[in-house]
């Protein structure tokens, strides 16, 4: 048995782990902690690499940890004396890597993350909740989409809140989330929404439509996305738009006005197709936005006069409040907008995500597009930290995937 195996394990004074140095990245062996009284020593199986992970490796973000890493399973390996069931050694885990009320804690951003054979998580971790066990149905490597999936359900929750559903989800990136939430719309926004996305480049765009769950629409870079919007709308009957903007925090604010923009010019195509039709002017459809991408602090958009969107971004977190803290405004064209944001996921998140993931695992399984050892993801992270190029030994990456131990924690 994988808790019988792991609990008789002799304990590593060592351990392997991709550590950085600046832009640089090597396997290195690191002392191995011991779980404190009240918290874990964990194996991470498999881990994965996200879009903050390559700021942090490109110097655009100054999170001090040098192993990184927040995404992934892992295999309990010793708890602490005072930590509770069901945290026994060879329970399958996720851990939430934002907690809501230390910012002290954050796996792979200001404490060591999952890029390595072992990890503690203190005992203020378990205490928040932010560790959970998961099925053990899940397959291991699709643990890696646990956290990113979770984030898209958050986002999707603060979505929702309307009283009819969007007609069309607009999803502004073509990276990991972008294609989860392209997936997972129909299941958690409404079974007949019309998906949109925005890909930042042209292999981007291509990926996306060979994809065996391509988007309705893709709008290539360059094209308007109000035209395309309004060529698509025949028959539909408009109705609202919801966007997602799962972008970097260099790009969110951008990606934000092209939709404020496209809305705009939208609304004003609608209004004047009814009015020829109908002989007067229909309301202007209603837009959400979800701001789940970065955003340089004090973020503002001429569009949306007076509205600190970082700090909009920032009143949801962790799944509080209950209910999302959103902000309502009127765009210079008269689009009435709808706008939130959030920082990490809640514990319902990721039992949602992983739900999902044991439901309809081929639906997401496309999108880890790497999946290779630690010696060979630090080379990867080499060449990422230096380059945009998205090609990884000749394919386009979505996601990578770092084997780190076997399924009994070895």
């Amino acid at each position: 048995m994988v808790e019988t195996a792991l609990a008789m394990a002799p304990r590593l004074a060592t351990h392997r782990a991709i550590v950085r140095f600046g832009a640089e990245v090597a396997v290195r062996r690191r002392p191995t902690p011991a779980a404190d009284v009240g918290g874990l020593l964990l194996a991470p199986v498999v881990a994965g690499l996200c879009g903050t992970d390559l700021q942090m490796l490109r110097g655009l973000r100054d999170d001090p940890a040098p192993v990184i890493g927040h995404e992934g399973v892992a295999r309990v390996v010793a708890a602490g004396a005072h930590a509770q069931a069901p945290f026994a050694p060879g329970a399958l885990v996720a851990v939430n890597p934002t907690h809501p009320d230390d910012p002290g804690f954050l796996l792979g951003h200001t404490v060591d993350g999952l890029l390595q054979e072992r990890v503690a998580i203190p005992a203020g971790a378990l205490d928040a909740g932010l560790v959970l066990c998961v099925p053990d149905a899940l397959d291991p490597v699709l643990g890696v989409l646990l956290e990113p999936l979770a984030a898209v359900a958050y986002a999707f929750e603060l979505l929702s809140r309307r009283t009819r559903p969007a007609r069309t989800l607009v999803v502004c990136g073509d990276g990991t989330i972008g294609h989860l939430a392209i997936r997972a719309a129909a299941r958690w926004l409404h079974p007949e929404v019309r998906t949109a996305m925005m890909p930042h480049t042209l292999a981007g765009a291509q990926w996306s439509a060979a994809s065996h769950h391509p988007p309705h629409l893709i709008v290539r870079p360059g094209q308007d996305l109000a035209a395309v919007l309004t060529a698509s709308d025949a028959g539909r009957g408009g109705g609202s738009v919801a966007a997602l903007l799962a972008t970097p925090r260099d790009a969110t604010l951008t990606c934000l006005e092209r939709v404020l923009d496209a809305i705009d010019a939208l609304s004003q195509a609608r209004g004047g197709l009814r009015s020829c039709a109908a002989g007067s002017r229909a309301a202007e459809p209603e837009l959400d936005v979800d701001l789940l991408g970065g955003l340089p602090a004090a973020s503002r958009s001429i569009r949306l006069p007076g509205i600190d969107l970082a700090a909009v971004r920032a009143r949801n977190c962790g799944g509080r409040p209950p209910t999302p803290d959103l902000v309502s405004a009127v765009t210079e064209g008269g689009t009435r907008v709808r706008i939130g944001g959030q920082r990490g996921v809640a514990a319902r998140h990721l039992r949602s995500a992983a739900a999902e993931l044991v439901r309809a695992p081929e639906r997401y399984r496309e999108l880890i597009t790497h999946v290779v050892s630690l010696d060979e993801a630090a080379r990867i992270m080499g060449q990422l930290a230096g380059s945009r190029d998205r090609t990884v030994d000749g394919r386009r990456l979505i996601k990578l995937a770092v084997r780190i131990s076997d399924a009994d924690g070895h």
